[in-house]
């Protein structure tokens, strides 16, 4: 079929305002929880809360979605983010923002369920790639617009009110549309343990994007409050780590193509490894150094999901493809919900610097298991990879989750998510 953005549209345009209410409240849940005297740790649980959320709505909303329809549920999901927010207003306690974030997170898996299984139901082999296109571009700069709020309006629990209105406004083109709501399509599951034994280091690289990306962009905010940047400077770094993550998934995607995911993959953790160790070192710089280091940074972590995803995919049969990446979908949910509060706990034993600290940990260990691989494994020859996949690696975005979750842990419902479907249209079976 023609690819044309009016199918698509009211999805699209209830994604954008969605992501700009998630993109200012990355920044501005940390930096208020701050000045109320939150320690490390328990801002890092309560970022913990919102993927923990993301993982109940992944293995129940699909059942919301069947019972009343695509449009009705989006306008559900939405709501349920809404009040959460605006809740936020009112609630200094730490357990009570956590719970919130928790119905957030189940919220916002709800939404980003409804806009997949939408965007796969309007599209075709011939435009899916196209569709995919647009949707990474709206994610992308929704989310990376939405924290520049806090140069404009300054941080403070009023801010919740705007992030109300933006979930709320989500609903508006999803009400208005005409179009038909799409069919919810079953899916099969892909054992954990099978897929380790397949491709060791590709589910490590995932369980790794999940723990490094998870707790970079969850704590970031707190480690540039405490080497004093105010909350304008903090929103600025996130927007530009966001850029650099959206900037670099082609080309990392075309050098691991030509030189094989591992030898790639390598190189992004030891430089990985080395900027963080640089940021744990100076702190306190100039705003000027910190935006490049950060932006550095988010450029050598963010394709690591891709490029656990393409090692994986590069040794998988054709049929096993969709199945497959809900079990590398869930290791990412699982290494996001476990980063933020491990990194808070460092971050409360050392200091701010701790959250490098513990960034550049992980990055050692999984560069050490990914060497200790390559002299084991050889790698795939160039003629037998399978394509790239570009990922969204910050936390904000990993809508692909909700439905592969679901089939990793063989719970009937889900849809295909669009690049996972692409893949399997594209790649071709191979096995070491």
């Amino acid at each position: 079929m023609p690819f044309s953005l009016g199918p698509i549209a009211p999805v699209l345009l209830g994604l954008i305002s969605a992501q700009v209410a998630l993109g200012i409240m990355t920044p501005l849940i940390p930096i208020l929880l701050l000045r109320v005297g939150a320690s490390s740790p328990e801002i890092g649980l309560i970022a913990s809360a919102y993927y923990v959320g993301f993982l109940a709505g992944a293995l129940s909303c699909d059942r919301i979605v069947t019972r009343v329809g695509h449009i009705r549920a989006f306008a559900v999901f939405a709501a349920v983010a809404a009040d959460a927010a605006l809740l936020l207003v009112f609630s200094a306690v730490a357990w009570q923002v956590a719970v919130l974030r928790l119905l957030i997170g189940f919220a916002s898996s709800g939404m980003f369920l409804v806009v997949e299984s939408w965007l796969n139901d309007r599209s075709d082999p011939s435009n899916r790639g196209r569709t995919f296109g647009a949707y990474l571009v709206a994610s992308w700069g929704a989310s990376a617009l939405g924290p520049l709020a806090l140069n404009v309006v300054q941080a403070s629990p009023v801010m919740f009110v705007l992030v109300g209105i933006a979930f709320a406004t989500a609903v508006l083109p999803m009400a208005l549309t005409q179009q038909a709501n799409p069919v919810v399509r079953p899916q099969a599951h892909f054992a954990l343990g099978r897929l380790f034994r397949i491709s060791p280091v590709g589910m490590a690289c995932c369980l790794g994007s999940g723990l490094i990306n998870g707790a970079y962009y969850s704590l970031v905010p707190v480690y540039l409050e405490r080497q004093g940047y105010g909350s304008g400077s903090v929103a600025a770094f996130i927007s530009a780590a966001m850029i650099a993550g959206l900037l670099v998934q082609y080309p990392v995607g075309v050098l691991s193509d030509r030189f094989g995911r591992r030898p790639v993959m390598l190189v992004t953790l030891s430089a990985g490894f080395a900027i963080a160790i640089a940021m744990a070192l100076v702190g306190g710089v100039s705003l000027v150094i910190a935006n490049v280091l950060g932006f550095l940074f988010a450029f050598m972590t963010a394709p690591l999901y891709g490029l656990g995803a393409g090692q994986t995919n590069d040794r998988m049969e054709r049929g096993d493809y969709v199945a497959a990446s809900g079990g590398l979908l869930f290791t990412w949910s699982l290494g996001s919900a476990i980063g933020p509060g491990a990194a808070g706990f460092v971050m409360g034993r050392v200091g701010p610097a701790g959250l490098f600290g513990y960034l550049a940990l992980v990055l050692a260990v999984l560069g050490l298991f990914t060497t200790a691989r390559m002299l084991l494994r050889t790698e795939v020859p160039r003629e037998r990879r399978g394509a790239y996949v570009p990922a969204t690696a910050a936390p904000l975005r990993h809508s692909e989750l909700v439905s592969r979750v679901a089939a990793a842990l063989r719970y009937p419902g889900a849809t295909d998510s669009v690049w996972q479907t692409v893949l399997h249209e594209q790649n071709r079976p191979t096995r070491d």
